[in-house]
C-alpha cells in the first residue's frame, strides 16, 4: 500500500517517467508512513484524442467526490 498510478499524455522519456516514479514515492513514504519498498506506481500513457474517453470521464468526472486535487483545466 499504496499503488499509485499516472495517465499522462505520451511525450515523456522513459528517464522522465522513472524520475516522477521516484518523486511519487517520497511522497506517501513521508505521509502516510509507509515503507518506500511497500509503494508500487503505474504510468500510463494516454493519448489527447483519447483523454476525454479513457480518463476525464470515467476517472475525473465520474468520481467528483473523491479527489483530493481536481484538475485546473476546463476540457470543454
Amino acid at each position: 500500500m499504496p499503488h499509485v498510478v499516472v495517465k499522462l499524455w505520451p511525450g515523456p522519456t522513459e528517464q522522465q517517467k522513472a524520475r516522477l516514479a521516484e518523486a511519487i514515492v517520497k511522497s506517501p513514504a513521508l505521509t502516510v508512513d509507509a515503507s518506500a519498498d511497500a509503494i508500487s506506481v503505474a504510468i500510463e500513457e494516454v493519448t489527447a484524442r483519447d483523454w476525454m474517453e479513457k480518463v476525464y470521464r470515467p476517472d475525473i468526472v465520474l468520481n467528483m467526490d473523491k479527489p483530493y486535487k481536481e484538475p485546473g483545466y476546463d476540457p470543454f
